[in-house]
């Protein structure tokens, strides 16, 4: 979840401000068309972090924002419309910035926080499916440990062409982690190999190298891949890469017994890329392939 930190005019707002409180751990309600169509685990809480690409969707958002990092899983036959059963709901609902109105209806605001009483009957209302995602999700939950900076990013900590917020998100992309990471499961949901798509497991791997991008491309989402650890080490080296049209390609240095072991079919069919994609893919086709 991504949100400005404040209002187009520099005013504070609650939505926003509420996106600081979330922590590991905390359940997440996804309201959209007056349905709860999904239900998210936060996994990590919030930092700052320059505006993901939005699209002509985020033109009017300010560019500094937070960032929260949470696992959803659609509730599909489970999601239910809370104006159905306000009965129930009706009493539980918080006395300001509540999500919802007394009707059922939603109120105009991106982030509320819920009392436990109308989390309870939200997660009866989803039932089984709702229950179980949430176990599920919450072994997504990530609790970091701290990371020392090496040169390259005490380098880029002391550059003055770019803002702070800027130097935290570029340092953060080379880690796979951060608002690239972000950006990258806007465009990719899983390992396209091993089709894990928990992002606990799944490491942001830049498609043309971080330290041959651009700033930009250094964040961008199509510049990446959700990739199980193993399948990053292979591709990051080099020892295997990706037609645009999905062809899995190897490396003549690669030991063909490790796709054995670490059962990868070399006939695996992983998908079309998309055009924004291609480049890059490119670029690692003729650069990064050994």
């Amino acid at each position: 979840m991504w949100s400005p930190k404040t209002n187009r005019d520099g005013g504070s707002n609650p939505s926003y401000n509420f996106m600081t409180q979330m922590r590991p751990g905390d359940v997440v309600f996804s309201f959209a068309d007056t349905f709860i169509k999904a239900i998210g685990v936060v996994t990590h809480e919030a930092v700052s972090s320059v505006k993901p690409d939005f699209g002509s969707a985020g033109a009017n958002w300010l560019n500094d924002g937070w960032l929260v990092d949470v696992a959803f899983e659609e509730l599909n036959t489970a999601a239910f419309k809370p104006s159905e059963y306000m009965d129930l709901l009706a009493p539980t609902l918080p006395g300001q910035y509540s999500p919802i109105r007394a009707n059922g209806m939603g109120n105009q605001i991106y982030l509320a926080q819920v009392p436990e009483a109308m989390a309870a009957a939200l997660l009866s209302l989803a039932g089984p499916i709702g229950q179980a995602a949430v176990m599920d999700l919450s072994e997504c939950v990530e609790y970091d440990t701290p990371v020392k900076a090496d040169d390259i990013e005490s380098e880029i900590e002391m550059r003055t062409d770019i803002g702070e917020t800027q130097k935290i998100q570029i340092i953060t992309s080379r880690r796979g982690q951060g608002v690239f990471k972000a950006n990258v499961r806007l465009v990719e949901s899983y390992c396209r190999v091993t089709k894990v798509a928990n992002p606990k497991h799944l490491i942001a791997s830049h498609i043309k190298p971080w330290s041959k991008s651009t700033d930009t491309e250094k964040l961008s989402g199509y510049n990446g891949l959700l990739l199980s650890p193993h399948i990053d080490h292979l591709f990051d080296k080099g020892f295997i890469s990706f037609e645009g049209n999905g062809s899995l390609i190897l490396s003549s240095y690669l030991d063909k017994s490790v796709l054995d072991k670490w059962r990868i079919d070399k006939n695996i069919y992983v998908g079309n890329f998309r055009s924004e994609q291609q480049k890059f893919l490119e670029y690692h086709r003729d650069v990064v392939l050994a």
